[in-house]
């Protein structure tokens, strides 16, 4: 059947992007988009460029964005990207409806993968996603490394714990749809902190306590915005965002850790929420952002806004704060999950 199939092209880094429209002849339920590419560029149009290698998603060298959301070219099937009206048309059978021709020509957009510089069409500039990489130190780092007569065995259980970060390929999809690496070229990215987390997940590396120490400061763990978007494309079930979590437990776990203001944030948050049921806003800008009265410059800062929410009428007053009435039972629920967490 005959699908239409729209790729944005880029001459260069500085030039600006343009559509291309390809009318392509494709088996929905067969090819995958990696196929229709192919098709485009050895019948149609030889000077599109993309990137490709083992098409079986081992090397993810083909990621790319495909109807708004990034993922590995070689992995998905052209028919996963049109409804279900067009799948009972073309899904074969007897039916009358089926083996036809559909009414409306469905069309595919392709495009590069975001927050990364276009090199050419869909073609783009990695460099910062490996740099980006290397600020986590991704290798166990310990003596075991060195040459010995001796293997350094892992019990399956020890291994399971980092076997989800492992399986991580770089395609680069969850820094393609990531908020945070949108508005701060300084995170490091969801694959740089699963990579991490597979370190420090491991029971050979010697550097635990200095990695959750690192990963504390700016630009690493807490500046994700748990938007779930990297989690929701990545090819291989990785799972970066619980991955994300499990670092920042370990570092909210860690006692001997100064309490940065994310970490007092997280605090705050299960105090006020054990404490009343739900949080009181009044107590919280005074407690995080002013560390109890700590933080004089902190304070300062939230008369502005407190001034502001006065103005518009939104001013949280403490003797207009009434606890949840469900206070007992969600008190006995999160006693269990912190209980659970700490064992």
């Amino acid at each position: 059947m005959k699908i239409s199939v729209k790729v944005r092209r880029q001459a260069s880094r500085t030039s600006v992007p343009t559509y291309q429209t390809y009318e392509v002849q494709a088996d929905p339920h067969s090819n995958t988009v990696l196929d229709i590419l192919h098709k485009i560029q050895w019948e149609q149009d030889g000077s599109l460029v993309f990137r490709r290698n083992c098409r079986n998603v081992i090397c993810g060298s083909c990621g790319m964005r495909i109807n708004g959301r990034s993922g590995l070219a070689c992995q998905k099937l052209v028919s996963e990207f049109f409804g279900e009206e067009f799948l009972e048309q073309t899904s074969g059978g007897t039916h009358p409806a089926r083996n036809r021709e559909p009414e409306f020509v469905p069309e595919l957009v392709v495009e590069p993968m975001q927050n990364l510089p276009v090199i050419k069409d869909l073609v783009v500039d990695m460099t910062k996603f490996w740099q980006n990489l290397s600020k986590v130190d991704p290798f166990v780092s310990t003596a075991s490394r060195q040459i010995s007569k001796t293997e350094f065995l892992q019990t399956p259980a020890e291994r399971d714990k980092l076997q989800a970060a492992a399986n991580c390929i770089l395609c680069g999809s969850c820094y393609s749809e990531c908020n945070a690496a949108a508005v701060n070229d300084r995170f490091v990215g969801p694959h740089a902190l699963a990579k991490a987390y597979r370190v420090m997940a491991d029971n050979r590396d010697d550097r635990t306590t200095e990695r959750i120490a690192q990963y504390n400061q700016s630009n690493f763990v807490w500046d994700c915005t748990r938007c779930y978007n990297c989690n929701e494309v990545c090819p291989v079930e990785v799972q970066p965002l619980d991955r994300i979590s499990q670092i920042k437990q370990a570092i909210l776990a860690d006692a001997n850790l100064p309490e940065s203001t994310p970490q007092l944030h997280r605090h705050t948050m299960v105090e006020l929420v054990k404490q009343d049921g739900w949080i009181d806003e009044s107590k919280f800008g005074i407690k995080v952002v002013g560390n109890n009265f700590k933080d004089l410059k902190g304070i300062a800062s939230l008369i502005p806004v407190g001034f502001r929410m006065i103005l518009k009428g939104k001013m949280p007053y403490p003797w207009q704060f009434k606890p949840s009435e469900g206070i007992k039972e969600i008190k006995s629920l999160m006693t269990a999950v912190l209980d659970r967490r700490s064992k």
